[in-house]
């Protein structure tokens, strides 16, 4: 990505679609490796009027390469990660890794101790390699499906005394 320009900026309710369409091609196209055909058809799916209310009161931010959506983050208070996803397109190209730098500086300026996620199966090495721990596998019901994810944790600051 040297010769594409990488910004990083807070979601807009023009941002919609792109964060759909994102989330729906990484689970479709990138975690199908990593889940089952019925795995995917489960969990690929969006309501839209849910999808806007779960935005509320959240910090989320866009990737663009060249101006193209790449990938979204979404980052509550108290330090939790929601959703922190990439379009297939840029998938390996450090999209994930400065959504990522972007929500521990908002979690620093807050003042969260840690950042905590339910990583995918797909998702759990790139935590790992951002310096989070494994808390815990688990199975999550989905449609009538069961997903696995992991429970993972970064600790960013340390605690005051």
């Amino acid at each position: 990505m040297s010769s594409s320009l990488l910004v990083i900026r807070p979601y807009v309710r023009d941002d919609l679609d792109a964060t759909i369409e994102i989330f729906l091609r990484a689970i479709q196209e990138t975690a199908s490796a990593d889940y089952t055909p019925a795995q995917v058809n489960a969990w690929a799916q969006v309501n839209k009027d849910s999808w806007i209310k779960r935005r509320q009161g959240r910090a989320i931010w866009m990737a663009l390469v060249d101006n193209t959506p790449a990938g979204f983050a979404e980052f509550e208070p108290d330090g939790h990660i929601d959703m922190l996803f990439v379009h297939p397109s840029f998938g390996g190209t450090g999209v994930a890794a400065a959504l990522l730098r972007t929500i521990e500086q908002a979690a620093i300026q807050r003042g969260a101790p840690q950042l905590f996620t339910e990583a995918s199966i797909t998702a759990r090495g790139f935590f790992e390699r951002q310096g989070f721990r494994t808390i815990a596998a688990q199975s999550v019901p989905c449609r009538g499906e069961s997903l696995t994810n992991y429970r993972m944790e970064k600790i960013i600051q340390a605690p005051s005394c």
